[in-house]
């Protein structure tokens, strides 16, 4: 036990070692959300992310309050962490909910480091079947295989045929959230279309890479802009990470790259400091259980009147950035 105890102390502070030479970001974040119009006497239940602490960002709730009381729970397929809330018995009128957050996100570096690379580093089954297998709207076999197997034709390893993969999408796709279709991760509609915004980038990436048998994860969040020390945002953000043996978890953002061209190495393989993340995966099922279809991903506040889906919700993001001890805040990549 000792032994076990001493190993995660010495990991850690290698972790804080590693993050700390590294760029990082400390700022307040402001989860706020208004569920409107709610009828008196039926069965209301809302759900919504809560962000938690890992290797790349240290999170603390600062409060959390709510028009209805919030319980902590947690999805079982990948561990998101949920605030969730009820009334037997809804009041007529509008709900308000917020948390806010202080965040220390550090920016996430794997290639290119002077750290040495992992051995058979590997995934264990359950990991494996998560990040390999399709998703509703994530196909593994059919055109996103197909273009994989071209893409990647004569590379001679995951790291080489990960990247083939991201330029691909990078050269193939444009950042246009004109029209219909587009935000929902959907691959056929990213093939067809070749046009969407990070979430039709990413689930084309992470298509690609799995039907190659790299394992692949969709994470979500919110980017804070580089260039503002305080104000609203508008909408979520999202990105990805493959996993290769030699390196663990790799980064990408290819819809940052396509808006940073001159930042397109960089978002292969880091993540910059500005941006929280919320949950992870697809096809999500809440807990306790929605009465609804699993969730396409889980970033806004997801709300179910008498068992149906409730949309009258407003959203209420924000951030101000928190001074480092030198009196600066330190940043890298933009929004």
């Amino acid at each position: 036990m000792l032994r076990r105890i001493a190993f995660s102390f010495v990991l850690l502070l290698a972790l804080h070692c590693l993050t700390s030479a590294q760029a990082s970001r400390h700022f307040t974040f402001h989860y706020g959300f208004t569920v409107k119009d709610v009828p008196a006497g039926e069965r209301l239940r809302i759900w919504f992310p809560a962000a938690h602490s890992d290797e790349y960002q240290l999170v603390r709730v600062v409060s959390a309050k709510g028009d209805l009381p919030l319980k902590k729970t947690r999805e079982s397929r990948f561990g998101n962490e949920i605030y969730f809330a009820e009334a037997s018995k809804a009041k007529a009128g509008d709900l308000h909910f917020e948390v806010i957050y202080d965040v220390v996100r550090h920016e996430h570096l794997t290639l290119g480091l002077s750290r040495p690379r992992l051995q058979n580093a590997s995934l264990d089954k359950k990991d494996s079947l998560l990040y390999l297998g399709a998703d509703k709207l994530v196909p593994i076999t059919g055109v996103p295989a197909d273009l994989a197997a071209q893409v990647t034709a004569g590379k001679d390893s995951q790291l080489t045929k990960a990247r083939a993969i991201y330029d691909y999408v990078f050269a193939n796709m444009s950042y246009d959230k004109s029209g219909t279709g587009w935000g929902h991760g959907d691959v056929l509609y990213a093939c067809n279309a070749k046009k969407g915004n990070c979430t039709d980038f990413h689930s084309l990436f992470i298509a690609m890479a799995r039907s190659q048998d790299i394992p692949a994860r969709f994470e979500i969040g919110f980017s804070v802009p580089a260039d503002k020390s305080s104000g609203e945002i508008a909408g979520y953000h999202c990105w990805a990470e493959f996993f290769n043996p030699q390196n663990g978890w790799v980064p990408v953002d290819i819809s940052e790259a396509w808006k940073h061209p001159e930042k397109k190495d960089y978002f292969f393989g880091g993540h910059d400091a500005d941006r929280i993340q919320f949950s992870m995966g697809r096809d999500l099922k809440l807990n306790p259980a929605q009465q609804g279809e699993p969730l396409n991903y889980l970033v806004y506040p997801y709300a179910e009147l008498d068992g149906k889906e409730f949309s009258k919700v407003s959203l209420a993001f924000s951030f101000d950035d928190v001074d480092s001890p030198g009196g600066q805040t330190a940043t890298q990549g933009s929004n």
